[in-house]
């Protein structure tokens, strides 16, 4: 077994090499430059990458450029071949194909159940029009006594649909300290409203909680989310079309519930793992606080 020292190393190392591919998806992400970001032997850097992130460097890329297609997806423009081509597939064809097996819908298919008009900045659609089928989705929302989380991680500031390069580098950072569990609970923490920031100011934090007498590594920061009721929905998809249940829950829910939101950010909980499921299974609980 590596010691610890050693894991923190690989980890930050890899951890690297997630942030490079999400900073660099437009360029050739080969073997030995990704080898050389993380100042690693390019005989070796493939199965300790897929050891300590749990994919390949191949599967990280493909999914950070289809989840990257997604949200370009909620667009009338670009074209379908323009984004094929960003994804890295040569026709549109291939790109249609491996779209539809990790979304479960044709590129085009998925573009129509989502485009309502233009994204305002920060990368969010605009609540749909009267009359449209994305009006009508409803989500059931329960309110409920929370408790407090204390939270390991790290702040990101940026579109918020990227802020899942700095969830790897966190889930990296948190195993090489021995923190990760099969019962670790991730969040994530939406200090700012996409639609009133350009995408660039949006402030956001990846972390995961911690108990009590945990002791902070130097390589992570900490946030809290307190204690108190929170309105929640359960939102079962893409995290690119997370928006819906923003909208539902601010714009219909909130102003017919005769609630007040607290002084306290939004924040989602990740129930379930993104690598080891198609994203129509992905399931993230959205939190509103509220004033008691």
């Amino acid at each position: 077994m590596l010691r610890r020292a050693t894991k923190l190393d690989y980890a930050e190392r890899m951890a690297r090499v997630v942030a490079h591919i999400g900073e660099h998806l437009d360029e050739a992400l080969d073997l030995e430059r990704l080898a050389g970001v993380a100042c690693f032997s390019p005989y070796h850097f493939h199965r300790t990458y897929r050891l300590v992130v749990g994919e390949t460097p191949d599967q990280t890329i493909r999914r950070l450029r289809l989840h990257r297609a997604a949200v370009a997806l909620s667009e009338v423009e670009p074209p379908l071949a323009e984004i094929a081509q960003r994804a890295g597939y040569g026709s549109s064809e291939a790109f249609s194909r491996a779209f539809t097996s990790a979304y479960g819908h044709t590129p085009s298919t998925y573009r129509a159940q989502r485009v309502f008009g233009e994204l305002p900045r920060g990368g969010m659609t605009p609540p749909p029009p009267p009359g449209t089928l994305a009006e009508e989705l409803a989500y059931e929302v329960e309110i409920k006594p929370l408790p407090g989380f204390r939270l390991f991680g790290l702040p990101h500031r940026g579109d918020y649909n990227t802020i899942v390069a700095v969830f790897e580098k966190v889930f990296a950072l948190g195993a090489a300290h021995g923190l990760l569990t099969p019962e670790t609970r991730d969040f994530g923490i939406y200090y700012d409203d996409p639609g009133s920031l350009p995408a660039e100011e949006l402030r956001s934090f990846a972390g995961i909680a911690v108990g009590p007498d945990a002791v902070r590594p130097d390589d992570f920061e900490e946030a809290d989310i307190p204690a108190g009721r929170a309105a929640c929905l359960l939102y079962k998809g893409p995290y690119a079309d997370l928006d819906r249940a923003y909208h539902f829950l601010f714009g219909r829910w909130l102003p017919q519930s005769g609630r007040e939101p607290a002084n306290v950010p939004a924040y989602e909980e990740y129930l379930n793992d993104p690598k080891s499921l198609p994203p129509s299974e992905w399931l993230t609980e959205v939190c509103l606080p509220l004033e008691d």
